[in-house]
Order: structure tokens, then sequence, then C-alpha cells
């Protein structure tokens, strides 16, 4: 592979003489310094946040515009690798749990759940934690915040597994609740969480209006040891989707009193397993709540490359079942030396790099919920965010510069 990169990249330079497009760029003017923006109360239709591990930041980008608008830290570089911001129901806070040492990376150290104002992004309050949150490569289960809004549950890992309990509007906290055999964390209503435990049940956490917690097991819903679920589970309205090693969707109900478990279905037919299809990627579902949408990141590839890029997004009916549509993902290496070389999107120098540089595909996807969609992809590393037409498939737009290590991509 890295042959062929390399004959590649020499193969555009050449033609960067000629291509159409290639003309060298003007030279850049001083960019202003000083300005303080303040972000409109409610985000954009095609806002996202994108965390990356090397930076240790969450940043806010338009993927209309390719613009980055705001960012967040996570507390001290290295440390607490966990970026996971969660949004107010009104859109006016951002709570972010971040750990930092007094010595940097050694010392005292102090986890706090600081509150974000939503249009400045700067820092409103810090509420003082126990210093036992989960440090692990970034995950979209590490906190969880209540559907009402008032309580936010950190997942700890000190190697013992328990929930910190916080209460964001009261700004305390509230309870640490020890969950033996039980990690990460999900909100499943107003005052309730769950977490996934061991032999394939759920623990369910349960507040009072104090935040008093009642614990209790769901029968097992999945066998760990004959096709484990993968972490990364998606919600759609009042329903978690999680799918299995094998590409089975599980289907968590938290509407009502007590959650229910759907029967689980496939993502792949017997032809597709033939053709050793697996899902796959760090981020590797997304849904479109509006429509019943589920968009699934796949690969070819063995057993247990559950993790390994994709470069095709298959998009289901979530109440049917059934497959309505397949997305070729745009190739973002080709889109990063086309815009170091100055080449025009959409000329004959596009189509060349498109045609000769390999495709690393995917990691990492997001699709918006408003009524015209955009599926945001990317990768691990220095290439740019695709957005692609949600409905078409079709590459609309490119987010340069957007990180080194894309990890988490979230909505606002």
């Amino acid at each position: 592979m890295g042959a062929r990169v390399a004959w590649a990249l020499l193969a555009a330079s050449l033609l960067g003489a000629w291509l159409p497009g290639s003309a060298a760029r003007a030279e850049l003017g001083a960019e202003p310094v000083g300005r303080v923006a303040t972000l409109p109360q409610r985000p954009g239709p095609h806002w996202f946040w994108l965390s990356d591990v090397l930076l240790h930041r969450t940043a806010l980008f338009d993927a209309d515009t390719g613009d980055m608008l705001g960012l967040l830290s996570g507390g001290t570089a290295n440390v607490g690798f966990v970026v996971d911001p969660l949004f107010s129901p009104d859109h006016r806070e951002i709570y972010l749990p971040e750990s930092f040492y007094s010595r940097g990376v050694r010392g005292d150290r102090t986890d706090v759940v600081t509150v974000y104002d939503g249009q400045t992004l700067q820092p409103v309050q810090e509420i003082p934690i126990p210093p036992k949150r989960a440090e692990y490569y970034p995950g979209n289960a590490a906190n969880a915040l209540s559907d009402d809004g008032q309580f936010l549950a950190v997942f700890n890992l000190t190697p013992a597994q328990s929930l910190t309990l916080v209460d964001v509007r009261a700004r305390r906290f509230v309870k640490e609740v020890d969950t033996p055999g039980c990690g990460l964390v999900f909100a499943a209503g107003p005052r309730r969480f769950f977490m996934v435990c061991g032999d394939g049940s759920l623990l369910v956490v349960s507040l009072g209006a104090d935040g008093a917690p009642a614990l209790a097991r769901t029968k097992p819903f999945f066998d760990p040891n004959q096709d484990p679920l993968t972490e990364k589970a998606v919600r759609a309205k009042d329903a978690w989707e999680f799918v299995s090693y094998e590409g089975m969707i599980h289907s968590v109900d938290v509407s009502g009193t007590e959650i229910r478990f759907s029967e689980p279905w496939s993502l792949f037919d017997d032809a597709d397993r033939k053709a050793s299809w697996r899902i796959g990627g760090n981020q590797h579902l997304a849904v479109h709540a509006a429509s019943g949408r589920l968009f699934a990141l796949v690969h070819q590839g063995p057993a247990d490359t559950h993790k390994k890029s994709g470069r095709a997004v298959w998009v289901y009916d979530i109440a049917s079942h059934k497959r309505v549509q397949q997305i070729s993902l745009g190739n973002p290496f080709a889109a990063f030396v086309r815009e170091q070389m100055g080449f025009a999107r959409g000329g004959a120098g596009e189509w060349m790099l498109g045609a000769v540089l390999p495709n690393p595909g995917a990691d990492i996807i997001l699709v918006t919920q408003d009524e015209s969609p955009v599926l945001i992809t990317t990768g691990f590393g220095p290439m740019p965010a695709l957005v692609h037409d949600a409905r078409t498939g079709k590459v609309i737009g490119e987010v340069h510069e957007a990180g080194l290590a894309p990890t988490l991509l979230f909505g606002p």
C-alpha cells in the first residue's frame, strides 16, 4: 500500500502542471485576530461536533460552510481521553466531565463536570465529582444526561465500576453508585439510565426527585459469549439500537415504565454473509429519527474485523428491517491531496486523484436530523470530513483541517 500511495502522489504532482484548476494559489492575506463570536441560541441544521484524541478537543463545525465555529477542551491533555459533551434540552448549556492533574500528567487529580455556556462556549461553573471517571479510548457512552435535562451520570472505572450522579440544575454532586459487572451509561427516560452488564443484561438506575437511585436488573437480551454487542449504540427516539459483531440489531425500548427488548434482526442476508460483509469502524451506526432510517458503516472482511474502516454505508428502514439504500463513500485521501495541491473541486484533477489514490474509507459517521439531512464521514488521520447528501449519497462538501485524529461525531 505504501509504494502505491507514493507512486500515486508522484503522478499527481506531475499532473498538477497542466490539469485545469491547478494554478498556484494566491498569497493569503492577514487573518484578523482578537474577534470574539457568539453562537446563536439554536444550532444550525448541519452543525456537528468532532472530538479529536490527539488535539484533545471537541470542535464545532458547520457542514454547509466547512467553518469551525468553536471548540471545547477536555481537561489535562493525554489524561482524560473521553471528550463527550452533553447538551441541555434548550441548548443553553453544555456539560463536560473533565479531569485535571496538578503537575500536568501526575500529582493530585481533580475531576469536575464543567458547565459551559451554549452560545459563548465559556465555562460557567465547575461541579466537583469523585476523581474516578473512566479514561479510555473515546466512546459515546461514557456519560449520559437524563431526558429531562436534570441529572448527569458519569461512568467510573478504577477498575471497579460505578456511576457518579450529578444534579446539573442544582449544580451539585448527588451520589456515587456501585455497579459491579456493569459498564457505560445510556439515558433511558426523564430520571433513568441503564448500563450494559457482563452477562448480557442491563442494570437500570432510576432516580427519585432528589436523585436517590434505585437499581434493578433486566433479563439478558444477548449472549456475550456467542455474539457480543458493540457498545456504539444510537438512539432513535425512544429506542437504542445496538449492533452485534455479526451484524444483528438489538433494539432496547425505553419508552415505558419497564425497558423492553425487540426480536433481533440482521443487517445482512445470506448472500451478504457469503460475501463477508460486516459492520466496521469505531462509530459505525447513525440514525435519522424522523424517517426511521438506520445508517450502518460496512466493509468486507473476516470475523472480528468490526473495527475495520468501511467504504460503504448501508441504509435500513428500522420498522420493516429492509435495506433501502447503499451509499459508496467518497475518498477522503483524494480530497486531502487535491486540496493540498490546489486542484479545483469537481475538475479533472479530482477525477484523476480519485482513480489512482486508494480510498481508506471512514471510521466514524453521523447523520443530521433536519428534513434535508447530510451524512458526515471521517477517519483516523488528518484527512477531511466528507459531507454526503444522506438521501442520494452524493458528496456535496468537505470540511478540511477538521483534526488530526478524529474519534467521535456528535450532533448538537
